[in-house]
């Protein structure tokens, strides 16, 4: 059976992710209240992040960037936007 959340950044009731797929509260937090859809959208602003601003997830200082991010996409202000970046389209 398919497990649903209500979803916060979809705003509606989605299928939920199979299982956390980030450590701790953080991770626990984003279990319960994002969607798979939700997630994958993360996963592409989180690329594009990388890419624009050259960050390892080996680098203590990139990783905590990115789970603060992350936190803002879900939970926050929403996805900061990239200076140079051109939209697709």
């Amino acid at each position: 059976m398919t497990r649903m959340v209500n979803c916060v950044l979809l705003k509606r009731e989605a299928e939920g992710l199979d299982r956390p797929t980030y450590p701790g509260d953080l991770g626990q937090r984003i279990f319960e209240n994002v969607s798979k859809e939700a997630w994958g959208n993360w996963i592409k602003q989180q690329t594009i992040l990388m890419n624009e601003y050259r960050l390892s997830p080996i680098n203590p200082k990139d990783r905590k960037f990115l789970e603060e991010e992350m936190e803002k996409f879900f939970f926050g202000a929403g996805a900061s936007k990239v200076d140079n970046l051109v939209p697709e389209g």
